[in-house]
């Protein structure tokens, strides 16, 4: 059964007359009545009664207009749904980031929205590992997310947001403020305040512990870096943070790692596979503002 002899089937319902129908839909008179005859045999029932001048149709055919209307209005509705997700007259995106990042998710969402009111948008936290990976699978269109300094997952595409070193922060009243620098090893013995593990920032800490053969004390896990620097202001650690999270806290003192461990923020999407008009467009527009910001 094919669309074309549904069409077929209604245009000669409505006009009552093969030739009208034939000349409303611009075929040939001949390849209608060919197509209904084809429809009837397949429904193993004549639908048209052609023994009069004009043409009505049989019991048969009464009960099967209706559905052949919907299945063409179906079709229809279809079209337009998909003509509208291309025009971005509505669809849906979705994005994730990590709970710390430097990218204006409001006024990116904004402006979005003001040009693309019939769009839904929706917006989670999550952990970098779990925003990668549902980037990668499809379930998110972007994310913000912490990776590794040259790592580019598989599967995904990257743009920088932010790229800086990683550092060890601790109380005023610490011993450890006496002093500039600092080695995985010298937190042996020490309480550390982290970010849960999946963050990446963690994850580069964590290699780094496991290269050096130590195995970190995990004294307290929080999901934001400017609450682990609260609680290593409150003497309760060394804090693992960005070197930007210490600066312009008079009662935090900063370490840098020796050897250097660095954090890189970045706008993730998919590479591979198919990506919606308006996840297209809004990656677009976050793209172009991370450059704005940049360069301001």
């Amino acid at each position: 059964m094919e669309l074309r002899q549904l069409e077929y089937f209604v245009a000669v319902a409505e006009e009552a007359n093969f030739t009208r129908a034939a000349a409303r839909i611009r075929v040939a008179q001949p390849a209608v009545s060919a197509q209904i005859q084809r429809l009837e045999r397949e429904v193993g029932q004549q639908l048209l009664d052609r023994s009069r001048r004009s043409v009505r149709l049989t019991a048969a055919g009464a009960a099967a207009l209706p559905y052949a209307k919907t299945v063409l209005q179906a079709v229809s509705d279809m079209q337009v749904a998909v003509d509208d997700v291309g025009q971005l007259i509505r669809g849906t995106v979705s994005i994730g980031t990590v709970t710390s990042h430097n990218v204006d998710i409001p006024r990116l969402l904004a402006d979005f929205h003001a040009d693309h009111p019939g769009v839904e948008i929706t917006l989670g936290m999550d952990s970098s590992d779990n925003l990668i990976e549902n980037v990668r699978t499809g379930r998110l269109d972007v994310a913000i997310a912490a990776v590794g300094p040259d790592e580019v997952p598989d599967g995904v595409a990257v743009e920088t947001t932010t790229d800086e070193a990683i550092t060890a922060a601790v109380a005023r009243t610490d011993p450890l403020a006496t002093r500039k620098t600092i080695q995985v090893t010298d937190l042996r013995d020490r309480a550390v305040i982290a970010l849960p593990v999946g963050a990446g920032i963690r994850r580069q800490f964590d290699r780094a512990c496991a290269q050096a053969g130590v195995t970190p004390r995990i004294a307290f896990e929080a999901s934001s870096p400017l609450e682990l620097a609260d609680m290593a202001e409150r003497g309760l650690g060394v804090a693992i943070v960005p070197e930007s999270v210490p600066r312009g806290r008079d009662d935090l003192h900063a370490l840098a790692f020796v050897p250097e461990l660095r954090g890189r923020l970045v706008l993730a999407w998919r590479s591979a596979g198919p990506v919606s008009p308006a996840a297209r467009v809004l990656i677009d527009r976050a793209r172009r503002l991370l450059r704005v910001t940049a360069r301001a």
